[in-house]
Parts: C-alpha cells; structure tokens; sequence
C-alpha cells in the first residue's frame, strides 16, 4: 500500500510533465492546469491505497479519462454557443507561462551560453508547435511512449487500444514530426 509520503512524492514528480502533456492536448494553459488537477485529485481520493508501483499506469489512465472528458464537455457546449463567438481569435499575449512558474527539483539542465539556449529555446518551440499539430491519439501515443517512458502494453493500456494500434501511431507521429522539423531547417541525429 503506498503511504502518503509515496503518493506525495509521486504527484510532486509527475506534475510538471503531466502540465505538458495536457498543454498538447488541449493548447489552454489554465485548462491544462485544472486537468492536470482534477487528475491528481481522483488519483489522491480513489488510488491512493494502491500500491506505489501501480500509480503511475494509475495516474496516465486518469489524466488521459480527464482530458477526454474535457473534449466532451466542449463539444456539449460548443453546440449552444453560435459558430462566430467561437472562432473569435484569443489575443492574451501579456499571460504567463505556468511552467516558468513550476518548480522542478529533478531538472539538472545547466545554463547555457546564450547562443546555445536560444538554439535550444528555438527548438523546443518547433517541436512543441509540431507536436500541437499531430493528431490527438498520435500526440498520446507519442507522449506516453516517449515522454512518460511507457512500454507498448503499458501504452495500449492506458489509450485503451491493441498494441499495434500504438505502434501505428507512434511511428506516424514521429514520421510527421520528423518531416515538420525537417521543412522548419531542424536535422535530427
């Protein structure tokens, strides 16, 4: 059974990269903020008597039902609102960005020359823009796989989808974002 130490010290490590994860999903900040939330909150209330091993393929299944249930309620109340309000473009450039605000004790990156961290800055945001544009189960896939460190069946699991199903999507995903940032000038090794 995972003790409120263990399931403290499992939200505090997950919290940054599931922000990310649900930024991509949903491209709003402070949605993304709350799902990540409500998230952490059903783990915490439901889970948290599981054992330690289990939060994590735990945590992954609930963030992705979250982030679901998010479409769904925007598609409910999309269909009362009139096709002009929706398309009206969001000028919110003097916002902040919450992962500037988000500690992350594990982060050992060092400073860089500052050449080198434009560079990096600048490729970051490609990829970041690049991963927007994937389809949404690719986005998944891809994330889980690549990012949280998933195996296939782990993946199939939380997607709720066949094995092959996320290999099919994961090898599209990283061929589309391969030929993104291959036509933005970025060569990958």
């Amino acid at each position: 059974m995972c003790t409120p130490a263990e399931l403290s010290q499992f939200l505090c490590n997950v919290e940054r990269r599931a922000f990310k994860h649900a930024v991509f999903a949903v491209h709003d900040d402070h949605t993304a903020l709350d799902i990540v939330q409500d998230s952490m909150l059903k783990l915490a209330e439901k889970y948290g008597a599981k054992p330690a091993e289990e939060l994590p393929m735990l945590f992954q299944r609930i963030l992705q039902n979250t982030i679901r249930d998010h479409y769904r309620r925007q598609k409910v109340r999309s269909s009362w609102i009139t096709l002009f309000s929706a398309l009206q473009p969001k000028h919110d450039d003097d916002e902040i960005d919450l992962l500037d605000v988000l500690e992350d004790s594990d982060n050992n990156t060092s400073s860089l020359v500052p050449e080198a961290s434009l560079q990096q800055k600048q490729i970051i945001a490609l990829v970041e823009q690049a991963l927007g544009k994937l389809p949404l189960r690719q986005r998944e896939a891809f994330l889980l796989r690549y990012w949280e460190g998933m195996d296939t069946t782990e993946t199939s699991v939380v997607m709720g989808c066949t094995e092959g199903s996320v290999k099919t999507h994961c090898s599209r995903a990283v061929h589309a974002l391969a030929v993104a940032l291959k036509a933005k000038g970025v060569e990958l090794p």
